[in-house]
């Protein structure tokens, strides 16, 4: 907090300000880059700050060693000349999303980037820059160094020579995304013939979704990649490719679209086009990749690839090629193709009964991937992919959504390369015969290619499940998972014997495995068979695959939902090859194997069940999984665990080294029984409800490397918990209601941790906090240190970083205003109090004593106001008369204070809410005296006396000493209604007499009338016939 002195304390501020400085280099060092984050290789990380200017770094920071800066996804709209210029070795920058246009802005605001002349030129070792996603106008003035440049989806809609004048060393230049449906600009980019043909280095060019309408003219003839895709191009022609005889990568696809498959906006491809001139690419002799996707071709020139010795990819999908495939020659000459895409060129509204490729796929020798996914034909046997048989060096094949339900698998065996194919996606029930289905809608998901990557894709997909083995690694993978398979039959896999990874996830298959549906299988290492209906029933379940590697079972409940039907485990223990197996979200709760046995298992996911109630169960399930003798590796995330008791884990298998408890209800955990399992490495704990780490701490000799007990509620741990655990090396305690982080925790364990997590954190930032020296000394440690780890008190500080202010310096203002107060009542007191008692004490005195005489009548008076009144009733009635009684305790209370929600009554009933030790009628009359109203309950009206009728004399007291009517009347039997008085109080005031109704249609009414006359005063139900008087209302 800035402050003024004055002139003579100069000197005092120097010397103030100086030892503030050597306390700061005696406290230790700030991370170098705030806000920022330095991460290795020199980049310093300022992304999704909501930074309105570029930080300016201290001198301290090593900014030298600065090769990269990113702030992207922030609020800067102004660059000035000086922002980059202390930073001498800069060579990436990234500015991207910023300022973006309105059509690219969430909110769609208006925004203009404002870049001064020299802002880039003062860096003069830039060499990569990305201006992305910002509304700018035009090129600003670069330095002549950089490589690479990012102009994509700005307003920048004009390049002349001028534009990128100097930039002899640009390589990359992207400028896609400045005229599109996103970014309208009712025009195209224009691009000045020669714009960039002083640009002699540049190798990639990419000009996706410009609306140009034809190739720029005089590109330089160095380029490599040209990308012109989803532009408004349909007619090419050799001059428009002219001396770009060193291009490895065209794409041109997406120019002439096919709309009735178009995620966005498009435009119909007009009559007749495109036009392809047949030598348009017969000069590109290097060309590699080519890109003719979504541009309504129905058939293929074979002059088009004439020339074309070295393409590897060549990517047709989206087009109309549904007959050209039976048919063509145009791929005779590719002998060199890698990858060809055929996707999505189905006819409209039709699937074909059959389909077969040309011979002219023969031709492609080097072939390795061919996707024919979405061309919509209901048959696959040896005739349809005849030609493919030869190719020797052909490793996948997509044939997914394609509406096929007949399949012969076996056709399979003749592909000698053939390492992948897909199958997903289809109508395959089985190894029945061609059903006469006629007339299939169109429809599928569209895979999109990115131009220029010639590496084949991967034939695995990633999972979700770490523990399951990769089938990328194995010689032949089928995928026929989401499929209509109700049953699996052995006539299915005939000759399939080399297949190792087979998928039939997400099927309809219910049959009960018995350890014959696999037969011919003989090879098989991964079969996943999640999200299915299986019935585990046979000891035999897939005996018949001995060389089993990997089993998943998840997600297959239906079976384990079902009352009072059994599941047998025991086949796991003639699976002598299985190492992985998943039980996962089965909804195992009961009526299953007692134990799991195997000795070749060393992965489990059993996530998803309801061990919590198995374990409930006395010692039934207790040792389901000690016959694991050499698992390693144990998911029992989201079982419902409420509690895990130390004979738990001692029935565990002693093998274990990962164990998962995610996601379950965990509120406390002994650690101390963390000794049982001797050779655990990884604990994770999170998404349970730890509230502290007490109860112990991490046992001595534990061999844990790595615990996380991240999203829970932790607000304390106790001191020295961590520092048992000699080999923990990664901590993660974000996500949970920590205020400080202490290094009493860890003690000399400290020096040697890898990863300490706490972002997340509601951490106390005051003034002195002692985290901070300790997060300061173990930084390296801590990820996301200065933008992730946020402060959660005091409010002014709430969510922002630790470091928006120094806290080993800061005033705490708040300690300042109570210590200024105090000493301000000091002085007042110590000058008042003699002063006043010297002129004029006696009157004081006399003033004092009067007020304390005054008090407590002026406390009894405005105690008896109606909203100081601590009940709005006292209920009197017959205590000796059990069924007034009970109608009392069991109806009356019942509904005035418990069934009216916020509108209920506090009643004052005798037995409950009279204080022990005070004499009955002191009692009674703070009952009277504290109460809005004074309710008699009465079943006879002949006889009363005892509290009755002393309660009554008081209430008439209480109307003549505070003219306030309090009597009300409930009435329980209709001989009640005899009684002179209660009859005169009917004519007076008949809404204070209440009759209790004997049918129970007439219960409601009477709850409703009570209630009011309870809450309003009687004055307003008397009768204005019979009263006058003064006091008459």
């Amino acid at each position: 907090m800035p402050m003024k002195w004055s002139g003579a304390l100069h000197p005092l501020s120097l010397l103030v300000q100086a030892i503030v400085l050597a306390m700061t280099l005696a406290l230790g060092t700030l991370p170098a880059f705030l806000p920022c984050e330095l991460q290795p290789h020199g980049l310093v990380n300022c992304n999704w700050l909501f930074l309105k200017s570029v930080p300016h770094f201290s001198m301290a920071a090593p900014r030298g060693n600065v090769t990269s800066l990113s702030l992207s996804s922030n609020r800067i709209h102004h660059l000035h000349d000086s922002d980059f210029a202390h930073l001498p070795s800069l060579r990436h920058l990234n500015l991207k999303w910023n300022c973006p246009p309105v059509g690219l802005s969430p909110m769609h605001f208006p925004c203009h980037m404002t870049i001064e002349p020299s802002t880039f030129l003062a860096v003069p070792t830039l060499e990569e820059l990305n201006l992305s996603y910002n509304n700018i106008m035009t090129v600003p003035a670069l330095p002549k160094s950089l490589i690479s440049l990012s102009l994509s989806h700005t307003n920048i809609l004009m390049l002349d020579s001028a534009s990128l004048a100097g930039l002899h060393a640009l390589r990359f230049l992207f400028m896609d995304g400045n005229c599109y449906y996103k970014n309208p600009c009712r025009q195209a980019l224009e691009v000045a013939p020669g714009a960039l043909l002083g640009l002699g280095n540049l190798t990639h060019l990419s000009l996706k979704y410009n609306n140009l309408t034809v190739v720029p003219r005089n590109l330089p003839s160095s380029l490599e990649y040209l990308l012109l895709s989803y532009n408004r191009i349909v007619k090419l022609a050799p001059e428009d490719l002219a001396n770009l005889t060193a291009l490895r990568v065209l794409d041109v696809g997406g120019n002439c679209r096919r709309c009735d498959h178009a995620p966005n906006p498009c435009m119909e491809c007009p009559r007749h086009f495109p036009q392809l001139h047949p030598n348009t690419f017969s000069h590109l002799s290097r060309l590699e990749g080519l890109v003719l996707k979504d541009s309504s071709l129905s058939w293929l020139n074979a002059s088009w690839f004439r020339g074309l010795g070295n393409l590897r990819v060549l990517d047709l999908s989206e087009n109309f090629l549904y007959k050209c495939i039976t048919k063509t020659k145009a791929f005779q000459g590719l002998t060199q193709l890698r990858k060809l895409n055929l996707s999505f060129n189905y006819q409209k509204r039709v699937s074909f009964a059959h389909l077969s490729l040309a011979p002219s796929f023969g031709s492609l020798v080097a072939l390795k991937e061919l996707d024919m996914h979405g061309i919509f034909f209901r048959s696959l046997d040896e005739t349809t992919l005849r030609p493919l048989a030869r190719l020797p060096m052909l490793q996948t094949l997509r044939l997914q959504m394609n509406f096929i339900n007949q399949a012969q698998l076996g056709i399979f065996r003749a592909f000698p390369g053939l390492r992948y194919v897909d199958l997903s996606d289809n109508r395959i029930s089985g190894a029945s015969e061609l059903t006469a289905t006629m007339g299939e809608a169109d429809g599928g998901e569209k895979v999109w290619l990115q131009p220029g990557d010639l590496a084949p894709a991967p034939v695995d997909t990633p999972s979700s499940e770490d523990f399951k083995p990769n089938c990328s690694t194995l010689n032949f993978t089928l995928d026929l998972s989401r499929n209509n398979l109700v049953t699996v039959q052995p006539e299915m896999f005939a000759q399939l014997s080399h297949l190792q990874c087979l998928r039939l996830s997400h099927n309809c298959i219910s049959q009960a495995v018995n350890g014959s549906q696999f037969l011919p299988l003989t090879g098989l290492q991964v079969l996943d068979l999640s999200h299915n209906k299986l019935d585990l029933y046979h000891e035999h379940s897939f005996t018949e695959l001995p060389r089993l590697e990997a089993l998943d079972l998840s997600y297959n409940s239906q079976p384990f939902g079902m009352q009072g039907v059994g599941h047998n485990f025991s086949f796991v223990a003639h699976l002598r090859t299985l190492r992985h197996l998943s039980l996962a979200h089965n909804n195992i709760h009961s009526q299953v194997s007692q134990q799991l046995c195997s000795t070749s298992l060393r992965a489990l996911d059993f996530s998803g069940n309801a061990l919590g109630h198995m374990w409930a169960e006395g010692d039934l399930y207790l040792h389901f999984f000690q016959g694991l003798s050499g698992l390693i590796w144990l998911d029992l995330s989201q079982n419902r665990l409420h509690t895990l008791l130390p004979q738990t884990l001692r029935n565990l298998p002693k093998s274990l080294q990962v164990l998962r408890l995610r996601d379950n209800y965990l509120a406390y955990f002994k650690w101390w029984s963390l000794h049982f399992l001797p050779k655990l490495e990884v604990l994770d704990l999170a998404g349970n409800q730890l509230k502290a780490l007490t109860n112990g701490s991490l046992p001595a000799g534990t061999r844990l490397r790595r615990l996380d007990v991240s999203c829970n509620s932790i607000s304390f741990v106790a001191p020295g918990f961590f520092s048992k655990a000699k080999e923990l090396r990664e901590l993660n305690l974000s996500t949970n209601a920590l205020k400080t982080v202490d290094h009493s925790w860890f003690g000399p364990l400290v020096s040697a941790l890898q990863i300490l997590d706490v972002s997340a954190n509601p951490l106390h930032c005051a003034c002195g906090a002692a985290f901070m020296d300790f997060l300061l000394e173990v930084q390296a440690a801590v990820p996301g240190l200065p933008s992730r780890v946020k402060c959660g008190s005091p409010g002014q500080l709430q969510g922002l970083s630790i470091f928006a202010q120094d806290l080993r310096l800061c005033l705490d203002e708040a300690l300042s205003w109570d210590c200024f107060a105090l000493s301000l009542l000091a002085v007042a007191l110590g000058l008042g109090v003699p002063m006043l008692h010297h002129l004029c004490g006696w009157d004081l005195w006399y003033c004092f004593h009067l007020c304390l005489a005054w008090l407590p009548w002026r406390g009894r008076q405005s105690g008896r106001g109606e909203d100081a009144l601590p009940y709005d009733a006292f209920v009197v009635f017959d205590k000796t008369q059990s069924a007034v009684a009970d109608w009392v305790y069991n109806e009356l209370r019942g509904q005035l204070e418990e069934c009216r929600g916020r509108w209920a009554l506090r009643l004052c009933l005798e037995e409950r809410d009279w204080l022990p030790g005070k004499t009955l009628f002191e009692n009674l009359w703070a009952s009277v005296y504290g109460s809005r109203k004074t309710l008699f309950v009465l079943a006879h009206t002949d006889r009363v006396s005892g509290l009755l009728r002393a309660s009554f004399l008081l209430a008439q007291q209480r109307l003549l000493e505070d003219r306030k009517d309090v009597v009300v009347l409930v009435i329980l039997s209709p001989d009640g209604r005899r009684s002179r008085y209660v009859r005169l109080r009917q004519r007076l005031c008949r809404q204070s007499v209440l009759l209790w109704p004997h049918q129970p249609s007439g219960q409601r009414s009477f709850w409703a009338q009570l209630g009011m006359a309870l809450t309003r005063d009687n004055h307003h139900f008397y009768n204005r016939n019979f009263c006058q008087g003064p006091t008459a209302e």
